[in-house]
């Protein structure tokens, strides 16, 4: 039996909420567990249909990259997964998919404004596009280079990756991460979500103007201040 069955089975049960959440087809995407303490990580196996995928075709692997369990080759995105497990400590868990809206903002090399209250009930900034890599990094270690293209956008606007669980990197796609796999899995729905609102609305009025700053305050406030009093204690 493996040491890593637990682990296993939560990277599993996040891979298959992709396509329940319809954020994926075929073999898209890609969800991945840490375990810090073991310094290890579990994610899908590259090109595995999701409706064939089992809990034991997920592979372990190090930070790294280092194949520690698993007869499959990992996912062709690990090397951006253990480079950001690497380099941000407090993340237990990276989601990464091609979904129509996230993917087309990816594909227009834009930012997602703020333009509702939807959007300020969790961030309170733009969702970043990173600019799409150089021909030289494209040319090198392809996947390593977009774990670092990933940090370096957050460095350069001065964004902390905790309080913005989301990217999307320019002709590419997003990524999301959190506290755990099921929390990149929620935020990859939720920047789908937004990035759709944030669609129509530009279609609708392509003068739309950005959230003023008092309701971005007061809508993220209440839900994630000091003195929050959405939901339940």
């Amino acid at each position: 039996m493996s040491d890593f069955r637990d682990l296993k089975q939560k990277c599993y049960e996040a891979n298959m909420k992709l396509p329940e959440l319809q954020l994926v087809i075929y073999t898209f995407g890609n969800v991945s567990a840490a375990d810090r303490k073991r310094g290890v990580f579990a994610i899908k196996p590259s090109g595995v249909a999701y409706d064939v995928l089992k809990a034991d075709d997920i592979v372990i692997v190090d930070f790294d990259n280092n194949i520690i369990e698993g007869s499959m080759r990992p996912s062709s995105d690990t090397k951006t997964h253990a480079f950001l497990y690497k380099h941000w400590k407090e993340i237990g868990g990276i989601c990464h998919t091609h979904s129509t809206y996230s993917v087309s903002w990816a594909q227009a090399q834009r930012d997602i404004p703020i333009m509702g209250t939807t959007h300020a009930d969790y961030l309170t900034h733009d969702i970043p596009c990173a600019a799409p890599m150089s021909d030289e990094l494209i040319k090198g270690d392809y996947e390593y280079n977009t774990g670092q293209q990933i940090v370096d956008c957050f460095a350069e606007r001065k964004l902390d990756y905790k309080e913005v669980e989301m990217v999307l990197i320019g002709n590419h796609g997003p990524f999301t991460w959190g506290k755990d796999a099921a929390k990149a899995v929620f935020n990859s729905k939720l920047l789908e979500e937004l990035a759709r609102m944030a669609y129509i609305t530009l279609s609708i009025n392509p003068d739309a103007p950005r959230l003023k700053d008092a309701l971005i305050e007061k809508h993220y406030q209440r839900k994630h201040g000091k003195d929050a009093y959405y939901g339940q204690k």
